[in-house]
């Protein structure tokens, strides 16, 4: 766990605490989850005996190529977030996992991390109303720093906290063609932080959005939001959209009636795609956001010595221009050259920064002697931020920084025996600023005995890099008096890299046309985690009067294991109903290292990310352009946070009752009045309504 820094208070707490509760409450717990279990399988048994000739409604049937797909072909959809070349599912040597157009608009959800629930393996938790913790297979956090999240490319992995600030990432979901989510390491094709897994989030091609759509919604939490687009082409060779949207979330249910998180966002962007020749295509893409983020923090006070808690806005802004070349060289080789710019601006009333981020990537893939296909390339980014002290007790020393990576990448997939085994071998090589060069490799074993059945298993090095709260963060809190005394959070500068070795296995086979089943293992381990270091001791006398100082700098002082799995299989019961379930396990032995400190780190890693979650969605296709799309989740306990297992439903109804207009109504949380889920705010029992018009192709 971190201290408060923009908006984000994280308390470590001693996981014995609720350890008494949590057993009281197990008991009780099993007895519920398995009344649910058995009443949900007497209802797959009872839809899987109802009248074959339930009719699918015609407007329903025809759909978009992620849509309407059976489970063989949905095998068969081409990801690119494992190799940065599409590729086959079945021929994908990762645990992996999709979300089609389809599955988010069913879904119900308003943001990108309401849809990653869905995905196995993945933890996700609201912390308040614009606040979220996002985690892959343990490590679920606010900063999600062991998670690298990409949209169309673009790394939203911020170097000042090594995290994701997901209230400031926002797309028109619409406009999402899928999510590719890759659970296990990837620092061989993404480089650094792509630790515990890798999150693409794809956009559609401007060719698939021609005509117009609009969409407003409204509800007692998430009070109004909207969103407008408009696609066309211009003769044959290029197409083009232009998008704007916004909303207003309110603030989260508090005890003490603080309603200090309020949330409100506008965002406005383009894309084109466009054919220059026969063997050339290039997209250019960018967007702006300005919004407004509340907050409550903790800041330290000299004069008079107190620890003050402060309610506040935090302004933030940005944008980002994107643009990618790709040129096909041969039937067997392409050059690919991606380059963004992407500026970034917040200043709440603890701290501000403004950081250009500046990046390009080259990539060459080719096929060598028929048997060994290659991919390699470089990259370089240039990230110089500036920060904004606003009080005294939080500070980045210095407030100028660039922060400079370069890399270069090799992979070659080596067909062993051809159309049925691959040995995939690569490495990555990264320079960064804080401990320079880094290297990443992989070893992967692909076998498909048949062409719906696929086996695999990997062994994987990815390292989580320094960023600037471990390396120059400076912040103070008040402890007590007399004599004053404050303990400061300071950095040390020998900061290293979190490592992990990661070993993986899975199997996912088509049984049959209904049934699709993907299983995934893994062991991971890890060493240099960060916790706290040494406590150092000193008498200040500046500012007067004179305090005592405890200086807790950051260590590298964890190490241990991680092991778990997860299971998703995808049903479809009938012609008008479809089951898709997860079930995702994880456990964590983590301690010291012998050197270090004895810190409550190791209890809130163990304790802070759930052992157990299962999601059930039931997708009803019914007469008259009707849809029913009820969710079931449960999330197993987080005793360092005090939060106990809790289950809920979120549940959607959509009517398609024009030729292009669609109304649905979407309840979340609906088990129980309100709930906690990853901090002190209690998340809602909510509702919206939603109208949408579309017009043209899509």
């Amino acid at each position: 766990m971190r201290p408060a820094i923009n908006m984000r208070v994280l308390i470590a707490t001693d996981a014995r605490k609720d350890a008494a509760r949590a057993a009281a409450e197990t008991g009780a717990r099993h007895v519920i989850i398995f009344a649910q279990r058995a009443a949900l399988g007497i209802l797959l048994v009872f839809a899987a005996l109802v009248d074959r000739s339930f009719a699918v409604p015609q407007d329903l049937a025809k759909g978009e190529p992620l849509k309407q797909l059976s489970l063989a072909e949905l095998g068969n959809v081409e990801v690119t977030t494992t190799s940065k070349e599409p590729e086959e599912i079945w021929k994908t040597p990762a645990a992996i996992y999709v979300l089609t157009r389809d599955d988010i608009r069913r879904s119900g959800a308003t943001s990108i991390p309401e849809v990653l629930r869905l995905v196995p393996g993945v933890e996700v938790a609201r912390v308040n109303s614009n606040i979220w913790s996002v985690g892959i297979r343990g490590f679920g956090s606010s900063f999600s720093k062991s998670v690298l999240v990409l949209i169309d490319g673009r790394s939203v992995y911020t170097p000042l906290f090594a995290g994701v600030d997901w209230e400031m990432q926002n797309v028109l979901l619409e406009d999402v063609e899928r999510i590719e989510v890759i659970r296990g390491p990837g620092g061989t094709i993404w480089g650094s932080n792509a630790v515990n897994g890798v999150i693409n989030i794809i956009t559609r091609n401007a060719k698939d959005t021609h005509g117009s759509y609009a969409s407003t919604s409204s509800g007692n939490i998430s009070q109004s939001e909207s969103g407008v687009r408009y696609g066309t082409a211009h003769g044959n060779n290029l197409d083009y959209r232009a998008y704007a949207m916004g909303f207003g979330r309110m603030a989260e249910f508090h005890s003490d009636r603080d309603n200090y998180d309020a949330w409100q966002l506008g965002q406005a962007g383009f894309r084109t795609d466009s054919r220059l020749t026969d063997r050339d295509t290039l997209t250019v893409q960018g967007d702006l956001y300005k919004g407004k983020v509340g907050q409550q923090i903790g800041i330290g006070s000299y004069s008079p010595p107190a620890q003050l808690t402060v309610d506040g806005t935090e302004d933030i802004s940005g944008g980002n221009l994107l643009g990618h070349w790709r040129r096909e060289l041969s039937n067997t080789s392409d050059l690919q050259v991606q380059a963004y710019y992407d500026r970034t601006y917040r200043l709440g009333p603890q701290l501000g920064e403004s950081r250009n981020t500046f990046d390009i990537d080259l990539i060459h893939h080719f096929v060598l002697a028929e048997r060994n296909e290659i991919i390699w390339g470089f990259g370089a980014r240039w990230s110089p931020s500036d920060i904004i002290q606003v009080v005294p007790t939080v500070n980045f020393a210095p407030h100028h920084q660039d922060d400079n990576i370069y890399s270069v990448f090799v992979q070659d997939q080596i067909a062993i025996v051809r159309n049925k085994l691959w040995l995939t071998l690569g490495s990555k090589f990264e320079h960064n600023i804080f401990t320079g060069w880094e290297n990443e490799p992989s070893g992967r074993v692909l076998w498909t005995p048949t062409s719906h059945q696929t086996l695999w298993g990997a062994v994987t090095r990815a390292v989580r890099t320094p960023s600037r709260i471990d390396e120059d963060l400076q912040l103070t809190g008040f402890v007590s008096t007399p004599p004053p005394i404050y303990v400061c959070i300071c950095d040390n500068g020998r900061f290293v890299s979190e490592t992990l070795l990661g070993y993986e296995a899975g199997y996912r086979r088509l049984v049959n046309s209904r049934l699709y089943l993907d299983i995934a293992a893994f062991h991971n381990k890890y060493n240099d985690l960060e916790s706290y270091g040494n406590i150092d001791i000193s008498i200040v006398s500046t500012p007067p009067p004179f305090a005592v100082l405890l200086s807790l700098p950051f260590a590298n002082g964890i190490m241990g294991s991680t092991n778990g799995g997860e299971f998703s299989p995808d049903w479809k019961a009938t012609r008008w109903m479809q089951v898709k379930a997860t079930y995702s396990y994880v456990t964590m032995d983590l301690e010291d290292k012998p050197t270090h400190t004895k810190t409550s780190y190791v209890s809130s890693y163990e304790g802070g990310s759930p052992h157990n979650q299962v999601t059930a969605q039931l997708l009803f296709n019914l007469p008259k352009g009707f849809e029913f799309d009820p969710t079931y989740r449960y999330v197993g306990a987080l005793p360092a946070l005090s939060i106990s297992a809790y289950q809920t439903v979120d549940a959607r109804v959509g009517w398609h009752f024009a030729k292009k207009f669609d109304l649905s109504l979407t309840g979340q949380n609906l088990l129980q009045p309100r709930h906690a889920e990853s901090g002190s705010a209690l998340i809602e029992r909510s509702a919206y309504a939603q109208i949408t018009r579309r017009q043209g192709a899509d």
